[in-house]
């Protein structure tokens, strides 16, 4: 990577980093630097998030042709159109695998409420859930330039991503092959939680929208102290998909009467049904976790990197308490319950 070259494009001017910081990397093929400049210059400091050689793919399934235009440009166009924070962008250089971003710190979400009372849970999830509701309602209808407005996470999606787990969170982790009678019963009733789960009013679905995407600019709880990063594979699905990735995701665990404060405030920002709303959610927690637990494993096994790991056990105690406060589908929770005990059986 040519920085020197990249940073005399930005400034138009001939310049050098002061210094070079390769951040630490996630599960995506991406990889970031932080450059600090010579005092004087503005901004004085950049992200540069190199691309990999198919940077036009995503890492994950997310349905539709090869787009012509970079997703993650895309997106951050139309989330600024519509008064959005996110990372402004300094130079596109796409097609010499980078892009210069603006730099907005270190701090996540994840970072600032891990270990905090109940009363700090709220604030955050609070703000988070209103800029999430604002999110939802600026982006919808999707404008028909937008790359998500060709996206749909439908049926066949949401299944793929439940043989994701079948494969890697279930069958290589254990490292067995389910027997054809399981197998089977294991199809039907993914079929019949992915038909139902396609059937659920649709939205703007930011995909990932959860305490590692989201980055602290105020240690004061308002969405105005956040910025939305990591929409590069937003789509059509789900209305209630980016609350139950919000509210269950692998890294936080929440007290449920916390959630259901957060699934009402969010009903009621977007004069939606509370029981309705509640039960979409359950559903899609089951969908959802199931992929990340697999989704962790092959990011493992595949891509060599085991950090996320520890977070495979909390993905299915998600999908557990899901399930319980779910009625009916007993045939999924039973299969479940048979062919992964030391996760789903129930006491």
């Amino acid at each position: 990577m040519d920085f020197e070259a990249l940073v005399r494009r930005c400034y138009k001017q001939d310049v050098s980093p002061a210094r070079i910081v390769t951040l630490k990397g996630d599960a995506s093929s991406r990889r970031y630097h932080r450059l600090f400049m010579p005092d004087g210059l503005q901004p004085n400091r950049l992200i540069v998030m190199e691309l990999p050689e198919d940077a036009l793919r995503s890492d994950e399934a997310v349905g539709g042709d090869t787009p012509e235009e970079l997703p993650f440009l895309n997106v951050a166009r139309h989330f600024k159109e519509a008064g959005l924070r996110v990372p402004e962008i300094h130079l596109d250089a796409v097609a010499e695998g980078a892009v210069l971003l603006e730099d907005l710190g270190d701090e996540l979400l994840v970072g600032v409420i891990r270990n905090k009372e109940e009363d700090t849970l709220r604030d955050w999830y609070a703000a988070a859930v209103d800029l999430m509701a604002d999110m939802h309602e600026r982006m919808w209808p999707i404008p028909d330039s937008c790359i998500a407005s060709r996206r749909n996470f439908d049926y066949a999606l949401l299944r793929w991503e439940l043989d994701h787990y079948r494969e890697w969170g279930l069958e290589a982790r254990q490292d067995i092959t389910l027997s054809p009678d399981r197998r089977a019963r294991l199809d039907r009733a993914f079929d019949e939680l992915a038909r139902e789960i396609d059937r659920l009013p649709k939205g703007f679905v930011h995909r990932d929208y959860q305490s590692r995407n989201l980055m602290v600019l105020q240690k004061k709880p308002s969405p105005a102290s956040l910025a939305i990063i990591d929409f590069q594979d937003a789509f059509i699905g789900p209305r209630i998909y980016d609350l139950a990735a919000l509210l269950n995701d692998s890294y936080v665990a929440l007290p449920f009467r916390l959630k259901e404060e957060i699934i009402a405030r969010y009903a009621n920002k977007r004069n939606l049904d509370f029981d309705t709303l509640r039960q979409e959610f359950h559903l899609v927690t089951v969908q959802r976790k199931l992929k990340d637990g697999g989704r962790f494993v092959f990011i493992d096994r595949v891509k060599h990197n085991p950090a996320f790991l520890a977070f495979v056990d909390a993905s299915f105690e998600r999908v557990k308490d899901a399930l319980a406060a779910l009625p009916g589908h007993e045939p999924l929770k039973e299969i479940l319950a048979e062919a992964a005990p030391e996760h789903f059986a129930t006491n």
